[in-house]
């Protein structure tokens, strides 16, 4: 039997470990399909300096996204270092990532986002391939509860990815804007064309919910027949999630979108306080709960690619 065609989406550090784990079950290596499909909404750090400068799509997320791809060869490890080394200094380069530039400099000699990015995982010899979810840069905007001391029940509107990200109330709803974005067409058709999607873990609000306020996105991920596999957090995010148990995080990603079927939920089973409370939770959206190790040893809260690589692949064959 063939490996899936796998679609996993979000952004930063959270796609990084799905992609980690993806490619050692699927992808070309394996006689399968693997393609990332990544948020453009940051507005922070290199990628939204590049952003603003030259008016292109955010590039970090897809960087890391690419650099997850490379494999575990002296080829793949260099090119993922060299993709991910950020300049240090006091001078204007300061911050800057060299993947960050070099797919900027591809932008703009090719004029083509995806041809673009296909360049790129050529070069590094990743094991699949990464879109961005749109085809312009996007801003997210969000309601928040608590940040006016004589509202505290009121909401105020925080906009930005980094802001939303750090603000210190409790957000009830995101959007994009522009709302009507158009999705980039080959994600759309890699959602439809499907086995598998996956969407988590990563910040909630800011890196997983987005995909599905994107209209064409959202449409092919409701309609899919690729079944649909949600991961979720080792823990609350300060600031997008605090206080979110993980029965919040699944009732607020399906608040957003009340008709995406979910078929598979991953939680990491030293995580869960109360797994008789997210089994029900869980069941209650008509899917089945995976507990497994899947969170690295230690006190750092980040999944284990090789353990979550086991589970998925499980997942996979059944």
């Amino acid at each position: 039997m063939r490996a899936p065609a796998v679609v996993a989406l979000g952004g930063g550090h959270g796609l990084h470990a799905t992609l980690s784990a993806l490619r050692r079950v699927t992808g070309p290596e394996h006689g399968g399909e693997l393609t990332a499909v990544v948020t453009v909404a940051d507005n922070g750090g290199s990628s939204g300096r590049l952003r603003g400068e030259f008016g292109v799509l955010p590039p970090g997320d897809l960087r890391m996204a690419l650099a997850a791809l490379c494999g575990d060869d002296e080829w793949g490890r260099t090119w993922a270092d060299v993709l991910q080394h950020r300049f240090a200094g006091a001078g204007e380069m300061n911050g800057h990532v060299v993947g960050n530039l070099l797919i900027v400099s591809l932008w703009e000699r090719l004029g083509d986002h995806v041809e673009a990015l296909e360049w790129v995982a050529r070069l590094l010899g990743a094991q699949g391939r990464v879109l961005p979810m749109a085809t312009v840069p996007l801003d997210i905007a969000a309601d928040v509860r608590g940040l006016d001391a004589l509202d505290p029940a009121g909401t105020s509107t925080v906009r930005g990815q980094v802001e939303v990200a750090r603000t210190t109330g409790e957000i009830a709803a995101v959007r994009l804007d522009p709302p009507d974005a158009a999705a980039c067409p080959q994600a759309v058709a890699a959602v439809r064309e499907a086995d598998f999607v996956v969407l988590g873990p990563g910040s909630w609000f800011t890196s997983v919910i987005p995909h599905v306020l994107v209209p064409e996105l959202r449409a092919a991920l409701c309609e899919t027949s690729a079944e649909v596999v949600v991961v979720l957090n080792l823990e609350q995010q300060l600031g997008e999630t605090t206080g979110y148990s993980p029965e919040d995080h699944l009732e607020v990603l399906l608040e957003h979108v009340p008709d995406l079927p979910v078929h598979a939920v991953v939680a990491d089973r030293r995580s869960i306080a109360d797994a008789d409370a997210l089994g029900l939770a869980v069941a209650s959206y008509g899917a089945r709960l995976v507990l497994a190790d899947v969170g690295l040893d230690g006190e750092e809260a980040r999944h284990d690619p090789a353990r979550l690589a086991v589970v998925l692949a499980e997942l996979f064959d059944r």
